[in-house]
C-alpha cells in the first residue's frame, strides 16, 4: 500500500480556450431546391415551333406591305407596274442624276400612248411631257385616263371632256365659267351695267381657267410617282392655224344663268 503521505496527483484539467479562440462552427447555407424538371421534357423541346412562328409573322407582314404599296393590286409582290422607287431607273437617276430633257413633236408623242408594252407611257400638259409609266394601268389602253396618253390634252384637263378635248387649245374654255345670257334675267341691268358685268365675268373666268390648268401642272410636276422628262416641239404660230373649237357639251351643260340681285 502506498504511503498515505504520498499525495496522489491528478492530471490537471486542460484549460479552456477563450471563446474568441474557439473554432467557430460553420453555418450551413440552406440548399437550393432543384426544380422538378423531368428529363423527358427537355428531350421533347424543339426550336422549330419558334422558327415557324417567326416565318409566319414575316410572311404576313410581307403580304400586308405588298398590299399597301401596290394599292391593293397584289398580296405577294406580283405587281405589273411597280412604284418608281422599286425600279432600276429610279435609282439610276438618283446616282447619276436625271437624263437631259427630250423634245418630241405631237406625232412622235403619239407613239407613247401605252399601246406598245415595250415603250414607256408619256403624256403632256401645256407643252410639258411627263413619264406616267408608273400609272400604266390608268393611262394605258382600257385605263380611265388613257385619253391623255400620247398627246397634249391641256384643254381636256380644264373642261373634263377627255375624249373631245385631246388638244392644248385653251381658247374659249373660259366660257364654261361664264353665265349664260338670258334676256329676261339680263333685263335687270342696263346695257352699260351689263357690259361692265360681262367684262368682270370674263376676267374671272380666265383666272379660273388658269387656276384649273395650274393645278394639274403642279400635280404632275410635284408627283413622286411621275416625272417630267421633256417638252413638246411645235412650229411657231401653231395656235393661230388651229380652228376655234366649240365648248364641249359637258362643259356647256354646266353653265347657268346670271343670278338676279336681291332688291
Amino acid at each position: 500500500m502506498a504511503d498515505d503521505s504520498t499525495v496522489r496527483q491528478r492530471k490537471p484539467a486542460p484549460a479552456e480556450e477563450p471563446e474568441d479562440l474557439q473554432e467557430e462552427t460553420p453555418v450551413q447555407k440552406p440548399k437550393k431546391r432543384r426544380a422538378n424538371i423531368d428529363d423527358d421534357d427537355l428531350d421533347v423541346y424543339t426550336p422549330w415551333v419558334d422558327i415557324l412562328r417567326v416565318l409566319t409573322f414575316l410572311l404576313m407582314a410581307s403580304c400586308g406591305l405588298s398590299y399597301v404599296i401596290s394599292g391593293g393590286e397584289s398580296w405577294f409582290w406580283g405587281m405589273k407596274h411597280k412604284p418608281n422607287y422599286m425600279t432600276a431607273d429610279y435609282w439610276k437617276d438618283i446616282i447619276k442624276g436625271p437624263d437631259p430633257p427630250i423634245y418630241l413633236t405631237l406625232d412622235e408623242l403619239a407613239g407613247y400612248d401605252g399601246t406598245d408594252p415595250e415603250k414607256p407611257v408619256y403624256m403632256s400638259i401645256n407643252g410639258t411631257i411627263f413619264d406616267v409609266s408608273n400609272g400604266r394601268h390608268i393611262y394605258g389602253p382600257g385605263g380611265s385616263y388613257h385619253a391623255f396618253a400620247g398627246c397634249d390634252a391641256a384643254r381636256g384637263f380644264v373642261t373634263g371632256c377627255f375624249v373631245d378635248d385631246r388638244n392644248a387649245d385653251l381658247r374659249g374654255t373660259e366660257l364654261m365659267f361664264m353665265p349664260l345670257d338670258d334676256p329676261e334675267t339680263d333685263a335687270h341691268w342696263t346695257e352699260k351695267e351689263l357690259e361692265a358685268k360681262r367684262a368682270q365675268e370674263l376676267e374671272a373666268a380666265k383666272q379660273r381657267v388658269h387656276g384649273a390648268l395650274l393645278h394639274w401642272v403642279k400635280f404632275y410636276s410635284n408627283s413622286k410617282k411621275y416625272k417630267k422628262i421633256g417638252y413638246v416641239v411645235r412650229e411657231e404660230g401653231w395656235l393661230d392655224k388651229e380652228p376655234l373649237k366649240e365648248l364641249c357639251a359637258a362643259a356647256q351643260k354646266g353653265r347657268k344663268k346670271r343670278v338676279v340681285p336681291e332688291v
